[in-house]
């Protein structure tokens, strides 16, 4: 079995939380509930910020 990059996993379940922050914020925009919004956001947010850092290459890359 191929091992996989620990960052690289950690890259996918971010962007699985920036999906699930999108449809909380959407969610709350259509019921008009202010908790999914700020939390939908405050999850996109986390989300992106966390996969763009866990992909930047590192000075101990290989590439």
């Amino acid at each position: 079995m191929v091992q996989a990059e620990p960052r690289i996993i950690l890259a996918a379940v971010a962007v699985f939380t920036a999906l699930a922050g999108l449809g909380a914020t959407i969610r709350g925009l259509l019921f008009d509930s202010s908790a999914f919004i700020h939390y939908g956001a405050l999850a996109l947010i986390v989300g992106v910020a966390s996969f763009v850092i866990l992909l930047m290459p590192t000075t101990g890359d290989d590439t």
